[in-house]
């Protein structure tokens, strides 16, 4: 709904991001950057001089930060069902009826120099976010994975534990992470198998992801520039100015609604 300032030219605030979806994403930030950081250790632990200590420390932390990770990426899966009009997944998928003709306007406006406003995800970003958020979904399941194979910790860790020593107590209780001593080689052998294809696909969605983020960052940039919409503040106060109303005003003007 159009406002009588914002159709007076005069910039007003909208609500565009609530409180939920600005802590997911700053929770995110920090994960994704510590997880990188980590990964980055554990990728180059021979350059670094790690020993096998170190490894299994780098691991365990890269683990406890990941954990993190997962529930808050899993709250926001959650909060897409149940939570603000903008924070929806029918406004955060590239999908649904009219989506492919918006698409369109938005990248005729952006190439001509008079971007359309958006209130949420523009349908170019529509397109990063869902592909940010398949690779951290990938990341997150292919993490918890690897998690029990490299260091028997939850939520498949207790599996492969009996897997790895063919569930023999004695074994069970001395198994340590980056120690073969408690374990039976052909199933060890069996459980590494098993693991390759999961490292393979973590690995090659970290690369993905990095890619995704300069991607992001750029986008974010250009879009500032283009839209003034206060899009980078946004994401702390929570609000967006426009001098008229976006094509999507799924929110009246934000008073004092967060």
């Amino acid at each position: 709904m159009q406002s009588n300032d914002a159709a007076q030219g005069m910039r007003i605030a909208y609500l565009a991001w609530d409180r939920t979806t600005r802590w997911f994403h700053w929770i995110n930030l920090v994960c994704v950057l510590g997880l990188i950081a980590l990964g980055l250790a554990i990728l180059n632990e021979k350059s670094f001089g790690v020993n096998a200590d170190g490894k299994v420390l780098l691991k365990t932390l890269h683990v406890y930060v990941g954990y993190v990770f997962a529930i808050n990426l899993a709250w926001r899966v959650t909060w897409a069902f149940v939570g603000s009009p903008t924070a929806r997944w029918r406004v955060i998928l590239p999908v649904g009826r009219g989506y492919t003709d918006s698409l369109r306007q938005y990248v005729r406006g952006f190439l001509s120099g008079e971007t359309p406003s958006y209130l949420g995800h523009n349908p170019l970003g529509r397109l990063m976010v869902f592909a940010l958020l398949l690779v951290l979904m990938t990341q997150a399941v292919t993490g918890l994975v690897l998690t029990g194979t490299d260091l028997y910790k939850p939520p498949f860790g207790d599996a492969i534990a009996r897997w790895v020593t063919n569930g023999d107590p004695d074994k069970l209780a001395n198994l340590k992470p980056g120690s073969k001593d408690a374990v039976d080689p052909v199933a060890y052998a069996e459980m590494r198998n098993f693991r390759k294809p999961f490292i393979t696909v973590h690995e090659y969605s970290f690369y993905a992801l990095v890619v995704l983020i300069l991607l992001h960052i750029v986008g974010v940039v250009i879009s500032e520039i283009r839209e003034k919409s206060s899009l980078v503040s946004a994401m702390i106060s929570g609000e967006k100015m426009f001098s008229e109303a976006p094509i999507d005003d799924l929110e009246s003007p934000a008073g004092d609604k967060k």
